[in-house]
C-alpha cells in the first residue's frame, strides 16, 4: 500500500471562509471538554482508599470506567442535543479531534511524558476529513462536506491509479490563506532503493550549508537574517497598536505573513538542494545530527535559520522518490577524524583546515567530514551486505518524478562534475 501527500492552495469565498473559522473554534472546545473528562477521572483515582481531601472532591462513581476514545465518541451525539452549535460541524471531524486527544494520551502513556495540554485560542489550525465515498476533487474545485465546492489550484494531477483517502484543511496566515493537504493511497507496491551507483556523504555546517565528498559546497542563505529588519519593523509597528483592535489585527497579520514567506523559502531552498544532490549521486550518506541538540547552544539562532532537521527530512523523501538510497550515520568524530589513515586529529571550531599530522593530508575541515561520513556509509552498507543488491521495479506515477526513474539493474554511473548549485 503507497500513501502519499499533496498540498493544493484553495480559494473560499467569504462565507466558507467564516464557516471554516467557526470550525476551528468548535474543534478546541470538543477537546478541551474531552481532555477535562479524562483529567477529573485520573484525578478522582488518586485520592487515598481510607480519606479524602478537605478542598475538594470529584463525584465520579467509583465503577465509572475510563473515558475511551470510544466512550467519548459516542457521547457526541447527546453533546449535540446539548450543545446545539456542535451539529454545524461535521460528525466525522469531531470525531478525529477526539482521537487526536487519545493519540496524544497513548503517546503520553508509551513515553512517560508529555501529558495533553489545552488548547487555547488560535492554537487550532487544521482539521481533518477522515473518508470520502467518491473523489471529492472535480475539475478545479473540491468538495468539502457542509462547506460545498471550493476552488483549488490543483497544480499538477492525481496520479492515475490513486483514490482520495481523506482531506486536512489548513489555516495559515491567521486565517487569510487556506490549504488542504490531500491523502492519496494506490495498491502499488513501491520497494526501498537499493545501494547502487555513485556514493557521496554530505556534511552539513554554518560556515557552509552542504559541502559534499566531492569538494563541492553549497554556501548557506540566511533566511531570516536577509529579512530580520523588515520583520522587527513589522513587529514594532505591530506592538503600537492598541490589541483587538482591527489595525493591530492587520499589524499581525503582516507579521504572519513575513513569517510565512521565510519558511516558504527556506523549504524551497532545502527541496532544491535535495533534488541536486540527487542528480549527483545514487547514494547519499549524511550524518545523524542530534538537531534538539543544536538548538540549545550559544549558536541556536543561525541552526533554527538553517533547518538541518527539515532539510534531512526533505532530502530522505526526494531520496526515495527518485528512487536514491539515503541513510544516515554515526555523526560522533567525523570531523576530528582523517578520512585518509583513520588518525584522530584534535581541532577546535575556529580551525577551518584540516591537516592530518599523521599522513600530511591537507583539505578544508567540512571536506574531510564529509569523507569521513562516506567512508561510515559505506562500512555500513557492505557489513549489512547491501552493496550491490539490485532490484527491478516498474512503476510509472505522474506527478511524482516516475518512482522508477533511478530504479532497476544496469544503471551506468554518472559522471561526476561539478554541480551548478
Amino acid at each position: 500500500m503507497l500513501t502519499m501527500n499533496y498540498t493544493y492552495r484553495i480559494d473560499p469565498d467569504t462565507t466558507q471562509q467564516t464557516e471554516l473559522l467557526e470550525w476551528m473554534e468548535t474543534c478546541p472546545g470538543v477537546y478541551n471538554y474531552a481532555l477535562r473528562e479524562l483529567k477529573d477521572w485520573i484525578a478522582s483515582r488518586k485520592c487515598q482508599v481510607d480519606r479524602c481531601s478537605l478542598e475538594k472532591e470529584y463525584i465520579i462513581p467509583a465503577d465509572e470506567p475510563f473515558p475511551s476514545y470510544h466512550r467519548q465518541q459516542n457521547n457526541l451525539p447527546k453533546a449535540k442535543k446539548q450543545f446545539p452549535h456542535l451539529g454545524k460541524v461535521h460528525s466525522q471531524v469531531l470525531q478525529t479531534t477526539i482521537r487526536k486527544l487519545h493519540d496524544t494520551w497513548e503517546a503520553f502513556v508509551k513515553r512517560g511524558r508529555g501529558f495533553p495540554r489545552f488548547k487555547k485560542f488560535g492554537q487550532f489550525k487544521s482539521f481533518v476529513f477522515p473518508q470520502f465515498k467518491n473523489n471529492p476533487i472535480n475539475g478545479f474545485t473540491i468538495k468539502l462536506p457542509k462547506i460545498g465546492e471550493v476552488p483549488i489550484n490543483l497544480h499538477r494531477p492525481i496520479p492515475n491509479g490513486f483514490k482520495v483517502k481523506q482531506v486536512r484543511v489548513l489555516s495559515r496566515i491567521r486565517g487569510t490563506q487556506w490549504y488542504v493537504v490531500v491523502t492519496i493511497e494506490s495498491d502499488i507496491s513501491v520497494p526501498d532503493a537499493p545501494v547502487h551507483g555513485r556514493a557521496i556523504g554530505i556534511d552539513l555546517g554554518l560556515e557552509r550549508f552542504l559541502t559534499a565528498s566531492d569538494r563541492s559546497f553549497q554556501e548557506r542563505p540566511q533566511f531570516l537574517k536577509s529579512m530580520q529588519g523588515k520583520l522587527k519593523l513589522l513587529q514594532r509597528r505591530a506592538s503600537r497598536k492598541q490589541k483587538g483592535s482591527q489595525n493591530w489585527e492587520k499589524a499581525q497579520i503582516e507579521v504572519a505573513r513575513m513569517h510565512h514567506r521565510i519558511a516558504n523559502r527556506r523549504r524551497d531552498f532545502h527541496l532544491k538542494t535535495a533534488h541536486q544532490l540527487c542528480d549527483r549521486a545514487q547514494t547519499i550518506f549524511a550524518e545523524d545530527l542530534n538537531v534538539k541538540g543544536l538548538t540549545r547552544g550559544m549558536l541556536r539562532k543561525d541552526c533554527v535559520d538553517a533547518a538541518f532537521g527539515q532539510f534531512l527530512s526533505l532530502t530522505e523523501w526526494v531520496c526515495w522518490k527518485r528512487g536514491v538510497y539515503f541513510a544516515k550515520v554515526n555523526p560522533n568524530g567525523t570531523s576530528q577524524t582523517c578520512p585518509n589513515c583513520l588518525a584522530t586529529v584534535s581541532k577546535g571550531l575556529e580551525v577551518r583546515e584540516h591537516h592530518c599530522p599523521e599522513c600530511g593530508y591537507r583539505t578544508h575541515r567540512d571536506h574531510a567530514a564529509a569523507e569521513m561520513v562516506l567512508d561510515r556509509g559505506l562500512e555500513n552498507v557492505v557489513s549489512q551486505g547491501l552493496w550491490g543488491r539490485e532490484t527491478a521495479c516498474q512503476v510509472g506515477l505522474s506527478g511524482v518524478y516516475d518512482l522508477d526513474k533511478w530504479r532497476g539493474a544496469g544503471i551506468p554511473n554518472r559522471e561526476a562534475g561539478k554541480p551548478a548549485l
